[in-house]
C-alpha cells in the first residue's frame, strides 16, 4: 500500500506524552495514528465513546431510575394514552 505524508496540528505537550506512551508500547506516533484510523474505518465511526464527561446528578438519577424500572417492570404501570394516565391520577 502506498504511503503519503500528512500534516496535522496537535498540542505540543499532547504529542510529547503520546510519543512517550507509544514508545513504551513499541511503536511510533505514525503507527499509532494508523492503528486508530484503521479501527475507525473498521467500525465506521470513532472507535470509542465520546461524552461530555461528568454527568450531572439529575442525569445519573434518571439513569438509575431506568435501570430500576428495567430490573423490576412489575413495579411500574404503563399507560397507553393520556386519558388513561389522567384517570389513574384522578384528574
Amino acid at each position: 500500500m502506498a504511503k503519503v505524508s500528512t500534516n496535522i496540528t496537535i498540542d505540543a505537550e499532547v504529542k510529547k506524552q503520546a510519543q512517550e506512551l507509544f514508545a513504551d508500547l513499541g511503536m511510533d506516533l505514525s503507527t499509532a495514528i494508523n492503528i486508530y484510523l484503521k479501527k475507525a474505518l473498521a467500525e465506521q465511526g470513532i472507535p470509542f465513546e465520546i461524552t461530555r464527561g461528568t454527568l450531572n446528578k439529575d442525569t445519573i438519577s434518571a439513569m438509575e431510575e431506568v435501570k430500576e424500572m428495567e430490573a423490576h417492570p412489575e413495579k411500574y404501570r404503563g399507560y397507553q394514552d393520556i386519558a388513561s394516565l389522567r384517570k389513574a391520577l384522578g384528574v
